[in-house]
Formats: structure tokens, sequence, C-alpha cells
């Protein structure tokens, strides 16, 4: 710098002082920054949320008959009365009196389990520190999380009781590819397969109202591919998507999610929370909706504020829940399970 500046005077015949007082002021002016940087350092901003989990559909719970009024924590079991024999019609009677019997009802039964969440530790320096509530979103975990899975276990608790019928792929014997943990093709769900389980329905004696089938999605695609441009078109017209319902079509009215249940080959339902083996099969449920019941009850939320142990917040949930199918002769609710081509 001392160097230019002695040029600069000899050259333009300027007093060197001069000169290098102007470079000396120079280098205290401030030098100007990108967008987003101060004095060299990076900005960073946090938002003001959290991006939060996705969960699955529960909505089909809306088309099951609510028992929740007996879960108000005064017992754990719950009785459903079952009908005795029926009473047997003469024609033209010419014999009396009459043989009077009694017709002695039964009941069927189910258990409230008990659904606890793990608890979470939060730390008071998070309360202190981020941009967002962890404790909303821990909250919102919780109750979500508690929500998906008692909705996963109430399905297999009607499905234990259900009929089981394999898809066949349709008149073409179609197949579908496997989904993580299977090992090699399944026959596709065809809606041929479910006409005939409409007419399975049918000749059980089953209310054609307020039919219902849940269809896994990873088995939807090949369902929906096998209508015609004009089933697609009626399926479609049936759309209540308030209602998670996307279409209807031979009497059931469809709903899809995420998961729905898996079985062994054997057509043996699957238990909560089992991972899908290389023979395991998907499946999906069908149901009218006074043959299933669900009973939930008010969620409970445990909070330990401050705790000194801890240095901050615990907060864990508990509900109870139970649910099976109503009548003694299991009819009225049906699993569809991929069938397996030969070896």
């Amino acid at each position: 710098m001392i160097v230019m500046a002695g040029a600069i005077s000899a050259f333009w015949h300027i007093p060197f002082i001069a000169v290098a007082g102007v470079f000396l002021l120079l280098n205290f002016l401030p030098v100007p920054m990108p967008k987003g940087v101060a004095n060299g350092l990076v900005l960073e901003h946090w938002a003001s949320y959290i991006m939060e989990r996705f969960y699955r559909d529960n909505t089909f719970l809306r088309f099951a008959y609510d028992d929740s009024q007996y879960a108000d924590g005064t017992g754990r079991i719950i009785h459903i009365p079952q009908p005795g024999a029926r009473p047997n019609v003469v024609k033209n009677r010419n014999q009396f009196p009459a043989v009077a019997v009694r017709r002695n009802d039964g009941d069927v039964l189910y258990a409230l389990d008990e659904y606890t969440t793990d608890p979470t530790h939060i730390p008071n320096i998070d309360e202190v520190d981020l941009s967002y509530s962890k404790q909303d979103s821990v909250l919102g975990d919780h109750m979500e999380e508690l929500d998906q899975v008692v909705a996963d276990d109430m399905i297999i608790k009607w499905a234990i009781n259900g009929t089981p019928f394999a898809t066949t792929g349709g008149p073409q014997a179609s197949q579908v590819s496997p989904v993580d943990g299977q090992v090699g093709n399944r026959f596709g769900f065809h809606h041929k397969d479910l006409a005939k389980l409409m007419v399975k329905a049918n000749v059980d004696d089953v209310p054609k109202q307020d039919r219902y089938v849940l269809i896994d999605d990873n088995m939807f695609e090949f369902f929906y591919d096998s209508l015609s441009e004009t089933m697609q078109r009626d399926f479609s017209k049936m759309v209540d998507a308030a209602n998670g319902i996307v279409g209807k079509i031979h009497s059931w009215n469809v709903l899809t999610r995420s998961s729905v249940l898996a079985a062994d080959e054997d057509s043996e339902i699957k238990a909560l929370g089992a991972a899908i083996g290389p023979n395991d099969n998907l499946g999906c449920i069908a149901w009218q909706k006074n043959v299933v019941a669900f009973a939930l009850g008010a969620k409970k939320l445990f909070q330990d504020t401050n705790n000194p142990l801890y240095f901050g917040d615990i907060h864990s949930a508990l509900v109870m829940g139970g649910g099976r199918v109503r009548r003694q002769d299991g009819k009225g609710i049906y699993n569809i399970i991929q069938g397996k081509p030969a070896a």
C-alpha cells in the first residue's frame, strides 16, 4: 500500500501524506456483503413449524357399529347378546295345542385392551432453543400414533372371524409383483373377485345396504385397472371424498388404506406389528356395517412437567379400545387374501 501511495504521489504530484491518508480511510469502509451474509457469516433461518408425519387413513371406522359408550372406564368386557334358535313355521297347522318352546339366547363378548405410548422426554433446552413448539408436536404424535395402532388392531380383530377368499387375477389369472418382504408373484385382485364376494354375501342374506370393502393400496391399482372405461366412470360417480369412499361396485362401497392386513400361506391373519414374510400375502377386508363393532374410550394424556430428574417434561398417552364381529355365525365379514400361483 505504501509503494502504491508513493507511485501515485510521484505521478500526479500529490503530497504523499494525502495519498496515504486516503488509502488508510478506505480500509475502514464497510465491504458490501451478499444477501443473507452478515459480517462474513452466512445467516440461517429456522421455520416456526415442524413437518409432521403422515399417518394411515382410519375413516373406515365410521362404517362400523359404535360401542364406545361402553368404553367409559367402568368395565373391560362387552357382551353382545345373540338370539337362540329360529321359530319353526308350520303350514296349515292341524294339530293343537301347538308345542311351545323356549328360545335360549346366548352372547359373544370382547375385551377392551389398553394401548399406551412410550413416554417422551422433552428437555428444558428444547423449549428454550427451538423455533417451534415441540410439546405440541410431541402430543400430536402420541395421539396420532394411538389412533393408527388401534385402527390397525381393529382390522385384525374383525378379520380373525372373517371368511377367507383368494384373489384369482381374473379371467387371465394375471399376476402382480411382490411387495417388500414377499418372494414371488401373487394373483391380482380383479373386480370379478369382488363380484363373487357379492354373490357370497347375497347367499348369506347379508343386507345389500351399507356394504364396505377396505382395499390395500398395493392391491388397488390392479383392481382399478381391471375395470373397463365404462365401469371406471360408473365407479367414480359414487366417490364420497369426505368419508374416504373412492367408488362403488358390485354392491360394495370401496375404501383404500396404505396397509390393511396380512395373512400367512394358510390364510391365518398375522398379528399386530408382524413383518411380512416371504410366503405371506396381503389382504383386504369386506363387511356390512352392522356386522362389526368397535369401542374406543377417551384418550388420556399423562404429563409430568418440570421433572427434577429429567430436567424437563415427560409426556405419554393411553386409550382403551376393542372390537369384534358382532355375529356368532360370522356372516357378513370376509377376508380377501392374495392368491399365490403354484410353484
